[in-house]
């Protein structure tokens, strides 16, 4: 079978060694003797595998003791309503940088529990081509937070580590597309959280890294208990019945990205693999990269020909070489290119030969 490549933006190619592990270890571990799929979350098999993926989740992000880590289930959207519900506690008021759908989806969970959300800069006027801009004035002694997406899945930008919004007050960040991808400072933050289904492993576990002084001053009583951080805290990660695949599979991609050299190494392949789908794209007079040079997400390169229909066809037509999952997202079209951890500089090659060859019969 001739290779292919996937390029969807989530759930997200995981490890050849870490898909070869699973099915290994799927039927039966030896450790447990029977499938990791019917091991019971109260097990000390499966409490050992928790305390080894925070530990090295840690390790890689260099999270200190005063944050705590933790596993949970229903995704980055979840946690659009239990970051508001849980710290939006004060002012019950809450700033967004407005960076695209994700961003929007966080103001508009917060709305709806009876919080104030307000946009403080928006680039949705320009496509979200651009990163919005913390303004100058801005008072974080008026909100409880603010609220950031570091990487913007569907539009293609990124706060990295040196563009982040600077505030004396507290950031939150819904680093869910590009969590290892990139090194970030966690000390910045007061609270990140990620859904696993890109760089950290199949769908089902979200990670939340909370800072736990700023979670001891929060009044929570009229929170229910499965929303409450500190419950979840508490019984690590084993408050109620735990994504146990998820969590043992995200175990097994931490330990990739360890044995790869870490984040470090992550991101020096990442730079090269975006910077080689940009450079050919910047130079073709046939697509176009729209987002800002500076805001480029190295997960998510988004580009057009400029007629989606024929981006469409275009997209239909490199399934039949084995890149899959070009689609741009349904709300802006286009393509897009997911290029995760565990994407290889192979696909990204097989990628440009491919768009090389319709350019070509297109000029």
């Amino acid at each position: 079978m001739a290779k292919t490549y996937n390029f969807s933006a989530g759930p997200g190619v995981l490890p050849d060694e870490v898909i070869t592990q699973i099915k290994q270890e799927f039927e039966r571990n030896e450790h447990t003797h029977m499938s990791i799929i019917e091991i019971s979350h109260r097990s000390a098999q499966f409490q050992a595998i928790v305390t080894e993926a925070e530990q090295k989740l840690r390790e890689l992000m260099a999270i200190p003791e005063d944050y705590a880590v933790i596993f949970l289930q229903g995704g980055g959207s979840t946690q659009f309503e239990m970051i508001p519900l849980n710290f939006a506690t004060n002012q019950s008021h809450i700033a967004i940088l407005d960076s695209g759908n994700f961003a929007a989806k966080a103001s508009e969970a917060a709305e709806m529990l009876g919080k104030q959300a307000t946009v403080l800069n928006s680039t949705k006027g320009i496509n979200y081509q651009k990163l919005p801009i913390l303004p100058e004035h801005f008072d974080p002694e008026l909100y409880d937070y603010l609220h950031i997406v570091t990487n913007n899945t569907i539009e293609g930008t990124t706060f990295h580590q040196d563009n982040l919004p600077s505030t004396t007050g507290r950031l939150v960040a819904d680093m869910s597309s590009n969590i290892l991808a990139e090194p970030y400072d966690i000390n910045v933050f007061d609270a990140v959280f990620a859904g696993g289904q890109k760089n950290l492993g199949p769908a089902g576990v979200t990670v939340a890294i909370i800072k736990k002084d700023w979670l001891a001053q929060q009044d929570v009583r009229h929170v229910g208990p499965m929303m409450r951080y500190q419950n979840h805290i508490d019984k690590q990660s084993m408050y109620n019945t735990s994504p146990v695949f998820s969590i043992y599979a995200l175990n097994l991609v931490l330990d990739w990205v360890v044995a790869q050299g870490g984040v470090t190494e992550m991101h020096r392949r990442n730079l090269a693999k975006a910077h080689k789908l940009y450079a050919f794209l910047d130079q073709s007079d046939f697509y176009t990269a729209p987002v800002e040079t500076t805001a480029r997400s190295l997960t998510n390169v988004v580009f057009t020909t400029g007629d989606l229909t024929r981006d469409k066809m275009i997209a239909k037509r490199a399934e039949s070489e084995g890149l899959f999952n070009l689609n741009g997202h349904r709300s802006v079209g286009g393509f897009r290119a997911s290029l995760y951890n565990a994407q290889s500089m192979a696909a990204v090659d097989a990628l440009i030969t491919f768009l090389k060859k319709v350019e070509k019969e297109q000029v």
